[in-house]
């Protein structure tokens, strides 16, 4: 069974514990917060849009006329294509990030993303629009990963969990978007019914590039750069509201610092560091099958292909299809806000081991009932069919969506997180691509049978996580820096430095009011008069 190095942080616990005022009522980090929902969290979004655009135009007659009525191995060409341009980008991802920081990373990928929306808008063939859609999918995982890492260095240590929960819950805003305008350009008597909405899909990354200039930069980056007094002042003026006593930035800084003077003492150059100890291999093996998981536990059938499976249900009217995959997608973004405001509350082995079970129960009720409709042709095994599939996003949204990013900021280093982070979005992509291209012929050829590949799947995921996932919870991201039984003697270390980070800080403190108490002594000796005295002291 998985476990972890030790516990929390008291030092840095004991000052939050103390700390009564919610985030709304702080200036500086609610406008923090503020800024960094169109900038960082709405990154998600464009995957969002994509999966529910990709969805609605297979309703479209004008799409499927224009590349003459794609299925099969064609259409997963044309639907996985964004993730194959994610691929693509995984090699130079963290070079990036690591070289430019995280907020030029996320403003760089917005950049591709915007050039190849509009190509795929304009697309005057199959070949262009693959293409565009590669080019649109490269720029996707730098903003990705440096968002996510930005939310999880730039939160204050009370709601960070919930920052990274929130970040891939913005993927339901893009996808409610993207069905809400597939919905409505389907009454566009054009090819612009297919084109505006794949024009449109650059929304989100033009809102990334206006709002840039109004986030800071990641302290635990410019730490890593040497620029040590920025990053010390983006931490007071934020998670202090610019108080330079108060004990928490400092703690911070010091935790920082401490933990890349430790990595940077053993660490490799370059991909290598990835798997350079067992601890890091563990880390490695475990955000690669997480992101097998997030995409091959039969949601991509859901986002990807509704409008052949409501066919396969006798749903075929083109309207009513895109009335489901609307009304789905704000189920989708209900249930999403809601999981990500409770499930960062909870350990995240114990969730993700209740969202694989459940996924488990729901995908093999699911399975059951479609055979049921297709072999009886009732109208009310349908019906049931269509419950599973609302039931689901619930079931995935426990973990898969809510804790992904979370857990994955909080399982890597500072010096390595965006490299796992890239690992990560290798292998999720990757599974994306395969599924991509063999649901539809899956679908085509063997029906409801397809579905039981993925409830033999979710078995082998439910026990993976049993014995392989680590507990994260309750620890600041540089405890987390060395999370094994391995790393447990550097975690002391650690500590060690904070307390002396915060006996130095203390000890400034009494000599400061030390100083101060010996002043009116010294100003009678002088005979400066004895108010003052007390104005200074006032």
């Amino acid at each position: 069974m998985a476990g972890g190095a030790g516990g929390s942080n008291p030092i840095i616990d004991g000052i939050i514990k103390n700390d009564k005022t919610p985030w709304y009522k702080k200036r500086n980090l609610r406008s923090l917060y503020l800024w960094l929902v169109p900038f960082a969290m709405f990154i998600e979004s464009t995957s969002g849009f994509d999966s529910s655009m990709m969805n609605g135009l297979q309703a479209l007659s004008y799409w499927k006329e224009y590349f003459d009525n794609p299925e099969k191995a064609i259409l997963g060409l044309l639907v996985s294509a964004y993730s194959l341009g994610a691929i693509t980008s995984i090699p130079f991802v963290p070079l990036v990030s690591d070289w430019v920081g995280r907020r030029w990373s996320v403003v760089f990928g917005s950049v591709i993303m915007v050039i190849g929306s509009l190509l795929q808008g304009l697309s005057q063939n199959m070949a262009m629009f693959v293409f565009s859609r590669i080019f649109l999918g490269h720029g996707i995982v730098y903003a990705i990963v440096a968002g996510s890492a930005l939310l999880g260095e730039l939160g204050h240590p009370k709601e960070r969990k919930f920052l990274g929960s929130y970040f891939n819950a913005f993927y339901a805003v893009g996808a409610v978007i993207g069905a809400g305008i597939v919905m409505e350009t389907q009454k566009i008597k054009s090819d612009w019914s297919w084109r505006l909405p794949s024009i449109l899909q650059a929304g989100p990354s033009l809102i990334q590039i206006a709002t840039c200039f109004m986030v800071p930069e990641s302290p635990r980056w410019l730490v890593a750069k040497d620029r040590h007094e920025e990053a010390l002042e983006i931490l007071i003026k934020y998670h202090a509201e610019g108080n330079a006593s108060d004990p928490l930035p400092h703690a911070e800084f010091a935790e920082i610092r401490k933990a890349l003077e430790i990595e940077n003492a053993d660490r490799k150059r370059g991909w290598l560091e990835t798997f350079q100890s067992p601890a890091m291999r563990r880390r490695a093996l475990v955000s690669g099958f997480l992101g097998v998981f997030c995409q091959f536990s039969g949601n991509a059938l859901i986002s990807q292909y509704l409008v052949p499976i409501l066919k396969m249900i006798g749903w075929t009217d083109s309207q009513t299809q895109l009335k489901f995959s609307l009304g789905r997608e704000a189920w989708g973004f209900i249930v999403c806000f809601t999981l990500a405001s409770i499930t960062p509350r909870f350990p995240r082995r114990r969730m993700y081991l209740l969202c694989s079970c459940s996924l488990l129960c729901c995908y093999t009720l699911w399975t059951a009932c479609q055979a049921r409709q297709m072999i009886t042709k009732s109208e009310g095994w349908g019906i049931a069919v269509i419950f599973f599939i609302f039931a689901y996003t619930p079931c995935y949204n426990i973990a898969y969506n809510a804790l992904t990013y979370v857990y994955l900021v909080e399982l890597w280093p500072y010096y390595a997180r965006t490299k796992g982070i890239t690992w990560f979005q290798f292998w999720s992509r990757t599974a994306s691509t395969f599924g991509a291209q063999v649901n539809p012929i899956g679908l085509a050829d063997i029906q409801w049978k397809y579905l039981l590949v993925y409830v033999c799947f979710l078995v082998f995921e439910i026990g993976f996580i049993w014995f392989l996932f680590p507990e994260t919870f309750g620890k600041t991201l540089e405890e987390l820096t060395f999370l094994f039984e391995s790393e447990a003697e550097k975690a002391r270390e650690l500590e060690s430095a904070t307390h002396k980070a915060l006996g130095h800080i203390e000890h400034a403190e009494d000599a400061s009011v030390h100083e101060i108490s010996e002043t009116p002594n010294k100003a009678a000796g002088e005979g400066l008069p004895a108010t003052t005295t007390e104005k200074t002291l006032s």
